[in-house]
């Protein structure tokens, strides 16, 4: 007897049979798992069903077991699923993402079947990235970025990325730093009040980009934070999570101009060119906090974690400096940072 995702999977692909073939990737602390289909009949040999089932016990492997941790988890797959049904038909070939073929909600779990990357030019991943390619991941946000400049976030999270400070006050909570903790609400305000907002992947990081094998293209998955925002968050937490310290501080200066100058591009091919060197000037501007704000959540989350380095360090503390030295163009001082800390989407 077929069970009720195969058959879901034969329904949306219109193949005569559909095959569980193997689990590709458990999903985040047990909620269900990434399975690739073979298929019989179907204009495509395979495809990949994200299906997410909310376990009965929570098992953080983080330790951050709480019900604020579980719901930010489940709105994030009511996200996701909205995403590919919705947005996902807005990307073209300069911002690669998975063909939606079907989503479903059935009870407490979600069915989302996808394009499989793999049979469509895409099947490496990368567990350290060269400089082209990190170049190659930048362009694609970039591209990302000019193409939602100015969307409202509609069925997404209003502010996109897994870590800003509403949805961390546990985390925040943790912070041992004085300075850090006083001076998170600053660094949040100002990223969530750029002029100049897009829709953000929110979880931009290395295993979430597929490379095709000559090197000239990448495609992006797992959208379950993607919103609105500013682009640097996506920029900043990309560049702080895909490359060791030295890479980290030699490269990215031409990274960012990379990335600056990909945006530019895409924004004259959308129509909002105008507005390119504004956009370049308040995101500039900005990127410097985005990773003081990406440094504060880990600071909080997980103080031993790799990506905390003397490089984010010092370039985390001198934006805290400058708060608490007087301020940031466009960015209050003296804020109360427990006010922005105790909300939760």
């Amino acid at each position: 007897m077929t069970d009720a995702p195969t058959r879901f999977v034969q329904q949306a692909t219109g193949a005569r049979k559909a095959v569980r073939d193997h689990v590709i990737q458990i999903l985040w602390s047990g909620y269900g798992e990434i399975v690739r289909y073979r298929l019989e009949g179907a204009d495509v040999p395979t495809v990949i069903l994200k299906h997410v089932v909310f376990p009965g016990d929570l098992d953080h492997p983080r330790g951050w077991n709480n019900d604020r941790s579980h719901q930010r988890k489940v709105g994030s797959y009511q996200v996701e699923m909205a995403w590919y049904r919705d947005g996902s038909g807005q990307c073209d070939a300069s911002s690669r993402v998975p063909r939606c073929l079907d989503t479903a909600t059935v009870g407490d779990e979600h069915l989302i079947v996808l394009e499989d990357l793999d049979a469509a030019g895409f099947p490496l991943r990368k567990e350290h990235l060269t400089r082209t390619e990190a170049r190659q991941c930048l362009r694609w946000l970039a591209r990302f970025h000019a193409r939602f400049m100015g969307r409202e976030p509609a069925g997404l999270w209003p502010e996109g990325s897994y870590w800003h400070l509403a949805t961390r006050p546990d985390e925040w909570a943790a912070i041992e730093d004085p300075a850090i903790r006083e001076t998170a609400a600053a660094l949040d305000d100002a990223l969530t009040g750029a002029r100049y907002r897009s829709l953000v992947h929110g979880d931009a990081k290395v295993a979430n980009f597929c490379f095709a094998p000559q090197g000239d293209a990448v495609a992006a998955v797992d959208f379950q934070y993607v919103g609105g925002g500013c682009g640097m968050r996506d920029v900043a937490y990309f560049l702080g999570s895909g490359l060791d310290e030295h890479e980290q501080e030699t490269w990215e200066t031409g990274l960012l101009e990379d990335y600056f100058q990909a945006l530019r591009e895409a924004l004259n091919e959308h129509g909002k060119g105008a507005e390119a060197d504004a956009i370049e000037h308040e995101w500039r501007a900005l990127f410097p906090i985005a990773q003081a704000d990406f440094y504060r959540f880990l600071v909080g989350w997980m103080p031993d974690h790799w990506k905390i380095h003397d490089y984010s360090r010092r370039t985390a503390l001198a934006v805290v400096r400058r708060l608490q030295e007087g301020g940031l163009p466009g960015i209050p001082s003296g804020t109360d940072s427990s006010a922005s800390a105790t909300s939760s989407q």
